[in-house]
């Protein structure tokens, strides 16, 4: 069963068009990874979804039913992580997942099972009793997705969960997520691109309002596995100097200095390295390694947004 679709979605704020004939398809027990640039309709999207914006034109619906503007009750299926979560900070972890569980019409003893089973599985047993005033923005965030999987819903929408968080933290909220798919169908909305490919099996790539690329990761990777080809150099000058060459200048270059290479982007791996051993010799240039690379999402996201 597909937990989410969204059909022909359309949505102006005034004469700007946000969001242009969108598509999306979201099944059961999946982590989707929702892409895009800020700006790009992410989170007017995920509004929509919660019939908190009226859509112009299109459909959205939620396991099945369909998602009216200024209702809610499609939003019973549905967890909601915001990028920044707000608590009463006087409350302690538990009195505030009990106070969740009670203005949704949890039964008590529910409630009590649930709250304590999610703060142990996001790792805040030990603060179970500590206000949340005192807690760190990773320990808001667990505690957020504890809270997003309170009512055990079909849906967990999370908005840039992992944005303001070190890399430890971040693992900690991938980790957990990952493990919550198990039990709902979570959209991971991000511009993180290593955040996705950790946990994500399909994605959708949001630009100006519409999807220009989706489907399984592994599925787009292979699609686009012939066209780049890493040189790496032992120096700064002879990678500027690599730079310098004419036949260089025909190819889309990522460089990274620091790291000291060079990404040559193509139609075909097999024709660039062709090219580059000619290159290279011609111009004497030695580099400390030639590698033939899979696309990763970075270079693809950066390849349709562009």
């Amino acid at each position: 069963m597909n937990v989410l679709e969204i059909r022909n979605l359309n949505k102006k704020f005034g004469e700007q068009t946000v969001i242009q004939n969108l598509n999306v398809t979201i099944p059961e027990n999946s982590v989707f990874g929702f892409l895009g640039q800020n700006g790009a309709g992410k989170t007017t999207t995920m509004k929509m979804i919660l019939g908190l914006l009226k859509a112009d034109s299109g459909e959205i619906r939620v396991c099945g039913e369909k998602v009216e503007y200024g209702q809610n009750m499609t939003n019973r299926y549905i967890g909601y992580l915001p990028d920044v979560p707000e608590y009463y900070g006087y409350m302690s972890s538990l009195e505030y997942l009990k106070f969740c569980g009670k203005i949704t019409g949890m039964k008590r003893d529910e409630i009590k099972r649930k709250s304590d089973e999610l703060i142990e599985m996001v790792g805040l047993g030990e603060s179970r009793k500590k206000r949340i005033g005192s807690f760190s923005r990773g320990m808001k965030q667990r505690l957020g997705i504890a809270q997003g999987l309170l009512n055990s819903p079909k849906l967990l929408i999370c908005d840039e969960p992992t944005s303001a968080l070190d890399p430890i933290g971040r693992n900690e909220i991938l980790n957990l997520l990952s493990y919550g798919s198990c039990k709902t169908t979570i959209l991971f909305s991000t511009h993180i691109l290593s955040d996705v490919e950790k946990i994500c099996r399909d994605i959708a790539i949001l630009h100006n309002g519409r999807v220009v690329l989706s489907g399984p990761i592994d599925k787009i990777k292979s699609e686009h596995n012939t066209n780049l080809v890493e040189v790496r150099f032992s120096s700064v000058d002879d990678i500027e100097q690599f730079l310098n060459l004419k036949d260089v200048q025909k190819y889309r270059c990522e460089v990274d200095r620091e790291k000291r290479h060079v990404i040559l982007h193509g139609s075909n791996q097999e024709e660039i390295v062709q090219k580059l051993i000619e290159i290279l010799y011609q111009s004497g240039i030695v580099p400390s390694g030639v590698n033939c690379l899979e696309p990763s999402l970075d270079s693809l996201f950066s390849e349709v947004v562009r």
